[in-house]
């Protein structure tokens, strides 16, 4: 069984190919049914190595990406650059460039610059959102935030994602208008819209073109491993990678 995986629909530049992976096409098995991608969630690792190598193999890539020690903060790593893997966004350049962020509801966001010269793969839950992670990749990138598309991935559902008075408040302080993207509910408490929080964060740091969004990690237990839904439970990848 080949890894299956969603490609995103975007007008991205002639070599870019990006995507996310399901569940399905690996050898883990329980919880981590099958295609976890993810070593640190308490899974084989001999069985997130199998998994990695199918990835890579099925997915087209040049090699295995340098994943991140993802840390729900703001901090933005280049690829293969020598300082620590702590980080929850990652920019590559030149033929062969692959990079990837492991998400289980978090939103994960991949920019290309408009010629592929340049990529990125963002991790953005709601704490790295709220810290400056879309704004700490796009001002790290050589590429003019107009030149740059960006894909959202699969994520937990605004009618899905419950959140407390502290996570509205983090958005409302540095935007007043991200209080659109909180409605109340009748447990006294808020359901937040992911997707467009990035949007607006986005927005902010001058990137236009956006794409994708409205896959459900949380509704959608066939195709993706949701850590609200699940507890304990797998990884999927979202990647990209431009062609040597």
């Amino acid at each position: 069984m080949t890894t299956d995986w969603i490609e995103a629909d975007w007008p991205a530049p002639a070599g870019i190919v990006a995507g996310t992976t399901t569940r399905h096409g690996g050898v883990s098995d329980a919880k981590y049914r099958s295609m976890n991608l993810g070593a640190h969630v308490g899974d084989e690792p001999d069985r997130v190595a199998e998994n990695r190598r199918r990835f890579v193999a099925d997915c087209g890539l040049a090699r295995e990406p340098d994943w991140l020690i993802q840390v729900h903060g703001s901090a933005v790593r280049v690829a293969g650059a020598a300082d620590p893997a702590e980080a929850d966004a990652a920019i590559a350049h030149g033929p062969g460039a692959i990079v990837a962020v492991l998400t289980a509801d978090c939103l994960p966001i991949v920019l290309s610059a408009d010629n592929g010269e340049e990529i990125a793969a963002i991790h953005a839950g709601w704490r790295g959102l709220a810290a400056g992670i879309v704004a700490a990749a796009v001002a790290s990138m050589k590429t003019r935030p107009d030149r740059l598309l960006a894909w959202l991935g699969p994520a937990i559902s605004q009618p899905a994602f419950e959140v407390g008075d502290e996570v509205r408040a983090a958005f409302v302080a540095a935007d007043a208008g991200a209080e659109a993207c909180f409605l109340p509910n009748d447990r006294g408490r808020w359901q937040a819209d992911l997707y467009a929080l990035a949007e607006r964060k986005l927005g902010a740091a001058g990137v236009a073109a956006v794409y994708g969004g409205g896959l459900c990690t949380f509704g959608d237990s066939e195709r993706f491993f949701s850590y609200r839904r699940d507890g304990q439970c797998g990884r999927m990848a979202t990647f990209i990678h431009r062609t040597p």
